[in-house]
């Protein structure tokens, strides 16, 4: 019976068995997705509903386009029916953007009975993903240190910083410089009363850098070196993990 019902295949009104079958291959296809995502991402912010999405919408993909068939008007009414829905989830990772989009080419793909096609992207696609996870490209480091030091106010002290950096850090570049002005400190003598003392940094400079370290680079080497630098004053150091920009 099913051989029969597949053979007469009607892109119209498909048969039960024809949308069972395309509807758990989207299924298996994009579980294979998702588990190639879990393997090869190394953020720790992996959330369980999203690895559920990446295998859902390829299910929902391939039931869309073996609904829309060969009808024009079918597609232009699931067309309006979507633009109603407002998709709000954001998602900040691009990588993340491209899994959920081999699923649903996936899912897109078998619904118009590409078994052929859905199979050999989800193996070239999930294969690629397993090679930059393992190749240079995978960044491994994904901590963005600032660094906030105060150096005499010359021209020369910008190439000795930087010269420092580039030592330690695969990349650098400087966010600001600024031009301190005298700090004024509120203090309080033995009996109580409020004493202002002013603290003179018309020298001094202030750079801001934004750093990501070498593979094997090492702040406390960095910091080291850092501290050798001539007239140094007030070095901070913060790491932590920025938002992509696109």
């Amino acid at each position: 019976m099913f051989d029969v019902e597949w053979l007469n295949y009607n892109p119209d009104t498909p048969s039960f068995y024809v949308v069972l079958l395309t509807t758990l291959f989207a299924f298996f296809l994009s579980s294979i997705i998702a588990i190639t995502y879990e393997i090869t991402t190394q953020s720790i912010y992996r959330r369980a509903h999203f690895l559920q999405a990446i295998i859902l919408i390829g299910i929902v993909a391939a039931t869309v386009m073996q609904a829309i068939g060969d009808s024009l008007a079918r597609g232009l009414g699931i067309i309006g029916a979507l633009s109603i829905i407002r998709f709000r989830t954001v998602l900040d990772d691009p990588r993340n953007i491209t899994f959920m989009f081999a699923s649903l080419g996936v899912g897109i793909a078998t619904g118009v009975l590409g078994f052929g096609i859905a199979l050999t992207g989800t193996l070239v696609f999930c294969l690629g993903a397993f090679i930059l996870r393992f190749s240079p490209m995978s960044n491994n480091n994904e901590l963005i240190g600032e660094i906030r030091l105060q150096v005499p106010r010359e021209d020369s002290v910008r190439a000795v910083i930087e010269k420092v950096l580039y030592r330690q850090c695969r990349d650098f570049e400087l966010e600001q410089i600024r031009f301190l002005n005298d700090k004024r400190i509120e203090t309080y003598d033995e009996e109580g009363r409020p004493m202002i003392e002013e603290l003179s940094r018309e020298n001094l400079q202030q750079f801001t850098y934004l750093i990501r370290l070498r593979s094997r680079g090492s702040v406390t080497l960095l910091a080291e070196d850092l501290n050798e630098i001539p007239g140094l004053e007030n070095l901070r150091l913060n790491f932590k993990k920025r938002e992509t920009k696109l």
